[in-house]
């Protein structure tokens, strides 16, 4: 018999390693990781096994299909925002074509399993597209059906997989005489500004606020492409992985709808390095915005509207600002760099 596991792609990236720890410290699930870099030594030892491939390698994908039982499938890989807008295409291959490859493995599976198999997938704010400034601060919390008119490659990636999920869930071969009943489960998450205290920022538009505090902790000159007027919400790594497996866990009848929103707090730049030099005295920031950065994330709202997860799968973050710093950032940001 084939063994039933959980397959998490992008294993090597921010949510990656948070997801890997959790599950594998659970010890209830077996974790087949794929990633394209070597997978982190320390997350080794909670995976049944580690491939070194591509999410658009089709023989590799087949290969799981006839080796595993997926129950489950976090597609967490893909090209960032700002690595994106240099590289359009490429960033369209991994992100759209490579997660069709993902979804047409699920509907694989659900039909060999006869059951449908969960598909987690993390989107982004980068799917809205507010039009300008003051739309922005008129806006408040911005619901997930607003101002979905992105303006970068990620967002447009991003907001296209959310409508392929719909489709692979509810709509999947609807004209053919043979269309299974069995296809897939596709759960989504429009996440914030993701700040974790265990990895380096690796590209995101949203990441002047970790790279500022990364940097101040140790000591360097940082130059923030934004405003300090600039607002953003965000969430720190523990919540996020919250968020993903309580969306994992809740019953199928209790989802309204198949894309949510989650938030935590919402700072600007400028209340972000206050933060930042009360901790860290010697903080050196100098705000020295980028014109085309600023404008794509001008575009984003300053703050989203979270209250359908609250609603549907009791969501609710177990950091706001103020712990977010206090307790999780600011200590394991200060053991990273200690002299």
């Amino acid at each position: 018999m084939r063994k039933e596991v959980v397959l998490i792609t992008g294993a090597n990236g921010e949510i990656g390693h948070g997801l890997i720890t959790h599950l594998g410290e659970k010890g209830n699930f077996s974790i087949v990781a794929l990633d394209v870099s070597p997978l982190d030594k320390s997350l080794m030892k909670y995976c049944e096994r580690f491939i070194l491939g591509d999410i658009l390698d089709t023989m590799i994908l087949g290969r799981l299909v006839v080796e595993f039982e997926i129950r489950t499938i976090y597609h967490l890989a893909s090209i960032l925002s700002t690595k994106a807008e240099y590289n359009p295409e490429t960033a369209h291959r991994i992100n759209v074509e490579g997660t069709l490859n993902l979804l047409r493995l699920a509907v694989e599976q659900a039909a060999w399993q006869g059951r449908p198999v969960k598909f987690i997938y993390p989107s982004s704010i980068a799917a809205y597209g507010i039009p300008d400034l003051k739309t922005k601060e008129t806006a408040g919390k911005v619901k997930e059906s607003d101002y979905l008119q992105p303006t970068t490659m990620y967002g447009c990636n991003k907001l296209y997989c959310e409508h392929l999920g719909r489709y692979y869930s509810s709509f999947y071969r609807q004209l053919a005489a043979d269309r299974s009943q069995n296809t897939i489960d596709f759960r989504c998450l429009r996440f914030p500004g993701l700040i974790s205290a265990v990895t380096i920022p690796t590209g995101g538009t949203s990441d002047y606020g970790p790279e500022m505090l990364h940097h101040a902790a140790q000591g360097m000159h940082y130059d923030c492409f934004v405003r300090p007027d600039t607002r953003l919400p965000f969430m720190v790594m523990p919540d996020a992985i919250k968020s993903i497996l309580h969306l994992e866990a809740a019953p199928a009848e209790a989802l309204s709808q198949r894309v949510y929103n989650v938030t935590s707090f919402s700072p600007t730049a400028q209340e972000f390095y206050e933060i930042i030099a009360r901790a860290f005295p010697g903080a050196d920031v100098a705000f020295k915005p980028h014109a085309s950065r600023q404008g794509i994330v001008d575009t984003w709202p300053g703050d989203v509207d979270d209250s359908a997860a609250c609603r549907d799968w009791n969501w609710s973050p177990d950091y706001d600002q103020a712990r977010s710093f206090d307790d999780y950032l600011l200590p394991a940001i200060r053991q990273r760099y200690a002299k």
